[in-house]
């Protein structure tokens, strides 16, 4: 079964179309690539999957729910969401910040030590995130998705921001998570690790313009 699967989906901001007639199949365990121009649609069409944006025309689901009714708030519980803006609050420290999610969320609170660990930040865990850089407060995201674990992974620039170090960590953690079986949705201007083996999604202008495995 397609983790999501989209008809002629039109989304708007107002009068101006954010993405015009989008189809498109997502296939389980595959790594997607958006790219495209500023202003393609690419964050759009992720926070569309996200369940972020509400279509005002076509149809589709994702993961099952469907994204033109209320069901979109019960799929964003299910999914995993890193967008250009840290969704964390400034005066918790990581370990606050994550512990707090994992409870509304219901994820492994036990979990979140070990990937705190695993990105490097052991040693600031209990730094409030507006003390952290923005490679660092990317690691911190970086281990909410490996507490999460989320079937489905919606990434925009994820390598932003990030050092040598922090984009090896990142592209371990990627081949990883299709590894155990998720679907990962990303943009990038640039191009990607080689260890990341990835479909393309070029989008023109709000629309699909080719999917290239």
């Amino acid at each position: 079964m397609a983790v999501a699967s989209l008809c002629d989906v039109v989304v708007t901001a107002g009068s101006f179309p954010l993405l015009s007639g989008v189809t498109l199949t997502l296939e389980p365990t595959v790594t997607y690539v958006i790219t495209g121009s500023n202003g393609a649609g690419k964050t759009s069409l992720l926070r569309l999957l996200a369940g972020l944006e509400a279509p005002s025309r076509g149809s589709g689901t994702v993961l099952g729910f469907d994204i033109c009714s209320s069901q979109r708030r019960e799929l964003r519980r299910h999914v995993g969401w890193l967008g250009h803006e840290m969704s964390f609050y400034a005066d918790l420290s990581p370990v606050e910040n994550l512990k707090f999610a994992a409870r509304t969320t219901g994820a492994d609170v036990a979990a979140i030590t070990p990937a705190l660990d695993r990105v490097g930040l052991a040693q600031r865990s209990k730094v409030p995130m507006k003390f952290l850089s923005a490679g660092q407060q990317r690691r911190v995201s970086m281990a909410w998705f490996m507490v999460r674990r989320p079937q489905l992974w919606l990434m925009d620039e994820p390598y932003a921001s990030l050092d040598d170090e922090g984009r090896d960590l990142l592209s371990e953690l990627l081949v990883t998570a299709q590894t155990s079986g998720a679907t990962i949705v990303l943009t990038s201007h640039g191009l990607l690790p080689p260890e990341i083996d990835a479909a393309s999604i070029v989008m023109v202008g709000g629309r699909i313009a080719k999917v290239a495995s």
